[in-house]
């Protein structure tokens, strides 16, 4: 999931996006709202966190302008501000939820939680594909009963392909929701993860659940319906692996 955090203060910016990295959101931040609404119209964002009280036009209008322009995003507006009026303000302008600063960042995390619940599809505490289970509560992931240690990126990559299990999911689409906005579209990073999350949950299991599609992107699923190259390529990948961790010899000497 990709946030855009709208925060002038430097120091809870800082706060608030290394909280939210270490929950495997990916944040890009903004300190005025002219630079909110450039980023806004450039990147796509799963939800915004916006304060109001910042350079330029502050939350209100940003959150007018966002809605005029067609942006369905939610947005929760996060402001020192808690008159009665402004919190109408805020709610009247188009955002989705109101927290009132100093808040409790678990407060924060629940608030974004049940906005991305209510925002399009309903999203599920745990995601099944196949055997290989998700819990994005706990933010762990077991196949076959057994627990896949997963880094906090490797993690992100898995639950956003797990939410689009079936369907095959392109490069832009997967820097869009997993990176921020320092990803280098021409570096090999993503290429360099999804390897990494493949050994991990297709190591030890004879049917393999990422695959890629040349040309295409990747998919998380079983191979009913991989074409021939696509079994080819996963074969391929399979090779590899196998190679990375050859089989002990016994001594029969």
């Amino acid at each position: 999931m990709r946030l855009l955090l709208v925060e002038d203060d430097a120091r809870i910016a800082r706060f608030v996006a290394k909280g939210l990295r270490e929950q495997t959101y990916a944040v890009d931040v903004s300190a005025t709202g002219d630079d909110a609404l450039y980023q806004a119209a450039i990147n796509t964002y799963d939800l915004v966190i916006l304060d109001v009280m910042i350079p330029g036009r502050d939350g209100f209008s940003v959150c007018r302008e966002l809605r005029k322009a067609g942006q369905r995003v939610p947005i929760l507006m996060l402001t020192a501000r808690d008159a009665v009026e402004d919190r109408i303000s805020g709610l009247d302008s188009g955002a989705d939820d109101y927290l009132t600063k100093p808040f409790e960042f678990r407060e924060l995390l629940a608030r974004l939680r049940a906005l991305l619940r209510r925002s399009g599809e309903l999203r599920p505490a745990k995601i099944t594909v196949a055997d290989l289970v998700l819990d994005t509560g706990a933010q762990s992931v077991s196949r076959n009963g057994q627990t896949v240690p997963l880094t906090a990126k490797e993690y992100a990559l898995l639950e956003f392909l797990a939410r689009n299990a079936g369907r095959v999911v392109g490069r832009a689409e997967i820097a869009e929701h997993v990176w921020d906005e320092t990803f280098d579209p021409f570096s090999n990073l993503i290429e360099v993860y999804i390897n990494r999350v493949r050994r991990k949950i297709d190591a030890d299991s004879p049917k393999p659940l990422l695959h890629t599609r040349r040309g295409a992107g990747y998919l998380l699923g079983s191979a009913v319906d991989l074409s021939p190259s696509d079994g080819a390529e996963d074969a391929a990948s399979a090779r590899l692996r196998s190679k990375a961790n050859p089989p002990s010899r016994k001594n029969h000497a």
